[in-house]
């Protein structure tokens, strides 16, 4: 009951840890940015008060102070002496964002979560790594490093998803195999990066809170006849245009990528980062599949929220089902 009363406090100030990281001169202040975030993200985690949330903050908690030990240590080495710490940076950022092969933390952080904390690790949280990781793109040998950790990060976001049937786990691959995304969409350029992020903020915040509306934290919870029929193929629109199938708005970031790469003649990473993008539509055309089609395997205590389409977001609605009217003006462009 405390933690509730100051829950917006927490998440104001885990908006103001990552305003001051990415806003910072040095890497002192951005130190203190991220930890202002973390320390804001505990409690956050742990408003349900049960053992699952428990170690998911306790799990996070020791990774991100890792991260940000590293971060602390390098930085002080760059001012004692010439020595460039930038790639050891880079990497401690990689892990607190959960990219590969730093991904080991990130499924069992996110299994252990409620939907909105969910959401929040999958997009708030990851803002101010990647930004701080775009400061250290000076030079080619960087963006080599960074691409590395993208095709990494790619494959294992797409094969991790296969045998998963946990919602949350298969969200947390996700998230991984579009960081890949986002890390070379980084590399190009941060308009975008910034095209990406926001594109994927919104279908995959509006793909949770679909499964927060349900109650859904198995795929075979999604086979319900008692759900709202628009709240299923809002949830199929969702989910495809989370996979980049076109004319589904989610591949517009992923188009601008794929033309990047044609145009710099990186072929062998354009043919991995498609073929794992491939297997990521087959986990989400599971999902879709078993949402439509299959009976309902719920167990006798579950019991649907209470929240209703009244309180859906108006603008996810909106964002998922003018999807077809979008794309084709932006294809104009």
């Amino acid at each position: 009951m405390l933690f509730s009363m100051f829950h917006p406090m927490f998440f104001f100030t885990l908006i103001l840890g990552v305003l001051i990281s990415i806003s910072s001169p040095t890497w002192l202040t951005a130190w203190i940015g991220l930890e202002l975030n973390l320390l804001s993200f505990i409690p956050i985690i742990t408003m349900k008060n049960n053992s699952f949330s428990s170690e998911a903050s306790l799990k996070y908690f020791l990774i991100q102070a890792l991260g940000s030990a590293t971060i602390i240590a390098s930085a002080s080495l760059m001012l004692l002496s010439s020595l460039n710490m930038n790639l050891l940076i880079e990497t401690s950022l990689l892990l607190k964002m959960g990219a590969a092969p730093f991904h080991f933390w990130f499924p069992q952080v996110m299994e252990g979560l409620d939907w909105l904390s969910a959401i929040i690790l999958m997009t708030i949280q990851k803002i101010a790594p990647m930004v701080l990781i775009s400061y250290t793109l000076m030079n080619s040998f960087n963006q080599n490093y960074l691409m590395i950790f993208a095709l990494l990060s790619s494959l294992i976001g797409a094969i991790g998803g296969i045998n998963q049937t946990m919602l949350r786990k298969i969200l947390a691959f996700s998230s991984i195999n579009h960081m890949s995304w986002m890390l070379l969409s980084m590399s190009f350029s941060e308009l975008y990066w910034s095209y990406y992020f926001i594109l994927y903020c919104f279908i995959s915040s509006s793909i949770a809170l679909l499964f927060l509306i349900q109650q859904a934290f198995h795929v075979s919870h999604l086979s319900s006849y008692s759900l709202n029929p628009l709240l299923k193929i809002i949830a199929l629109i969702s989910l495809l245009s989370l996979g980049g199938l076109p004319p589904f708005i989610g591949f517009f970031p992923k188009w601008l990528i794929i033309q990047q790469l044609v145009v710099e003649l990186q072929y062998i990473p354009l043919v991995i980062m498609l073929l794992a993008t491939l297997v990521t539509l087959y986990f989400y055309l599971r999902i879709s599949i078993s949402s439509l089609t299959l009976h309902s395997l719920k167990p006798a205590w579950y019991t649907p929220t209470s929240l209703s389409m009244k309180t859906f977001p108006p603008l996810m609605l909106l964002f998922n089902l003018l999807f077809l009217m979008i794309i084709p003006s932006m294809l104009y462009f």
